[in-house]
């Protein structure tokens, strides 16, 4: 007389998988130095994999779709971290990458929550792109999470309330902080800093001191500052998705 239990069993198990949409950057060139930028591979490996781990699926886009500009110097020793190593061993993760859907086409009812790596590259593309800007207003107003780790919440400068007023104003927030623009020698290079773009949009902005682990969650809101604070907002995520 087990059949009953048979048949309930599999249903007990059967909770529907959460999708998280990340967007990297599609932008390559720092300014006009000549240098290449693109999105930072820490920001993007770790929380990538501490979603993945957790049961997340999760989906890449980018404006232009594709394989997504990598920053060269986020491929240097010093910035290797066990999620980057695990990256380059990840040849399956890799060819996900690759082929990035473009922006335009994802929607935000696919999606529970939406996750930006940072890196430069998001300051001169991401932070104007209408797709991206409609997607977070989109996530926001539908009760769904949207996280931004490093130079990615330059993404939210442009980005309203269904007031008009910036998405930000009265929030708590964080971003890569002026002192560290200034410690990589960029902020005469960049379109804008992060930092002070917050405080214009009357975010309430935080900073720990330069590379230390920061991520704050205001709502549905989850900013990180650098680099170091990428795997807190992915965790800060996960809780938000639970």
């Amino acid at each position: 007389m087990n059949t009953t239990n048979e048949k309930q069993e599999p249903q007990k198990s059967q909770k529907r998988m959460k999708k998280v949409l990340f967007v990297l950057t599609s932008h390559d060139e720092l300014g006009n130095t000549g240098e290449k930028t693109g999105f930072w591979i820490e920001e993007f490996a770790a929380p990538f994999y501490t979603l993945k781990d957790k049961g997340i699926a999760i989906t890449l886009a980018s404006p232009k779709g594709g394989q997504p500009p990598i920053d060269p110097k986020s491929e240097g020793e010093d910035a290797q971290t066990p999620a980057t190593k695990r990256f380059n061993d990840d040849k399956e993760t890799q060819k996900l990458l690759a082929n990035t859907l473009k922006l335009a086409t994802v929607n935000e009812a696919d999606y529970d929550a939406i996750f930006y790596p940072g890196g430069h590259g998001p300051l001169w593309d991401l932070s104007e792109d209408p797709n991206s800007i409609k997607l977070i207003e989109a996530f926001y107003n539908n009760n769904k999470p949207v996280a931004s780790v490093c130079h990615a919440p330059a993404v939210l400068k442009n980005t309203k309330n269904l007031d008009g007023t910036p998405l930000v104003k009265g929030k708590n927030v964080t971003g890569f902080s002026n002192s560290e623009e200034e410690a990589v020698g960029l902020t005469a290079i960049v379109p804008f800093l992060v930092e002070d773009m917050l405080k214009k949009n009357q975010g309430i902005y935080s900073k720990v001191d330069d590379w230390n682990s920061h991520a704050v969650k205001d709502g549905l809101l989850i900013t990180g500052q650098n680099p170091a604070s990428s795997e807190k907002v992915a965790e800060l995520l996960l809780e938000e998705l639970q």
